[in-house]
């Protein structure tokens, strides 16, 4: 199936019922799917994807495909989504593919990379250049075919329970840190654990981990880990806009009329865009409430910025060197990124500079 022809279709957004609806009054087979995420319901905006996807389809299907949606650790862990999808356990999943990397390295290239690619550069990549075909091959080894499902956009750099000053003051830090992102960290001399998202305040709390990063200030503050640890710092390098995909069992996906395989391409797109404006209406308002509460903000400094970057693109070659399949999404990815880096440079840096100087 060709991507770049179904999110073409995908555009039209909130026509979509419009555009479908034809074609579901004369389809009437009924299908019942259940989707599995790597995310607790309190997090209502990244849990609220995959809630998205599953109110779309039911919409646009006039309630013949249903997908009832389950909270991580509700069927399986959270971490465990791509296995339950891969063995059919569930018809679908919601997760990020970087959680995964243990899988295959490349599954890093699904979310986001350090020092990567923003909302709109990733889903350039993702839907007009060569990202999601290629990541598809990848999710046909695992018995599935996978959809850009949602974004964060570029994440916060995380909380510590004191302050970070340079590189040395890293060393020996226990923190929570999946993906590639996590491997710089360990490079740079941090302990790095991988939990899931309803196991890191009682870890933080307890002193298990010194440190985690999540998302941004929305979830964060629901989270709570500024009870437990005041430093709050900016920004994300290893997330500039992490992608969460809607995983698809390959065996289930073509039982499915190709009406059907359709509208579940429109649904994920819409989840795509919708969870990006959620979090760009909701952090805003989220940061300022968490500064009231004696939440101390920092930049991180210069030195571990270019440490952490110097660390990034050594592993990219690394990993390349030992994976001839991630050297051929890492080629595509970088390539992709230094064209598309000068162009924002040209306009966009520009603009952003003059607009948010002073601020």
């Amino acid at each position: 199936m060709k991507r770049r022809d179904f999110m073409k279709k995908a555009a039209a957004g909130v026509a979509a019922s419009t555009v479908f609806g034809p074609v579901f009054a004369q389809t009437k087979k009924k299908i019942r799917w259940r989707m599995a995420t790597s995310w607790p319901k309190a997090l209502d905006t990244i849990y609220g994807g995959a809630e998205t996807i599953a109110d779309r389809v039911r919409a646009m299907t006039d309630g013949n495909f249903d997908i009832r949606v389950y909270a991580g650790g509700e069927i399986v862990h959270g971490l465990k989504v791509v296995d339950a999808v891969q063995q059919g356990t569930v018809q679908a999943g919601h997760t990020a593919g970087y959680y995964y990397i243990g899988k295959h390295p490349a599954f890093a290239f699904a979310t986001a990379l350090p020092f990567g690619l923003n909302f709109r550069q990733q889903n350039a990549w993702l839907y007009d250049g060569n990202g999601n075909k290629l990541l598809n091959e990848l999710f046909a080894d695992f018995n599935m075919i996978g959809f850009p499902a949602g974004n964060t956009g570029v994440q916060m750099g995380g909380w510590f329970r004191k302050e970070i000053n340079s590189v040395a003051d890293l060393k020996g830090l226990k923190m929570r840190i999946p993906g590639l992102g996590g491997k710089v960290m360990a490079r740079l001399g941090v302990t790095v654990q991988v939990l899931a998202g309803g196991e890191i305040y009682p870890a933080l709390e307890r002193g298990a981990i010194d440190a985690t990063e999540w998302v941004g200030p929305y979830d964060d503050e629901k989270q709570g880990f500024y009870k437990v640890a005041k430093y709050y710092y900016y920004p994300g390098w290893w997330e500039p806009a992490p992608t969460l995909h809607f995983m698809v069992n390959l065996d289930a996906w073509r039982k499915l009329p190709k009406a059907y395989q359709e509208v579940l391409a429109s649904a994920a797109a819409q989840a795509n865009q919708k969870m990006q404006a959620d979090y760009d209406f909701k952090n805003p308002t989220a940061l300022k409430r968490l500064l009231k509460r004696g939440v101390k903000l920092r930049k991180y400094p210069l030195d571990i910025m270019k440490a952490a970057e110097k660390e990034a693109f050594a592993l990219y070659d690394e990993l390349a060197a030992q994976d001839k399949f991630y050297k051929k999404v890492y080629d595509d990815w970088k390539a992709f990124r230094t064209d598309i880096n000068r162009w924002f440079a040209t306009t966009e840096l520009a603009l952003s500079q003059y607009l948010f100087a002073g601020i």
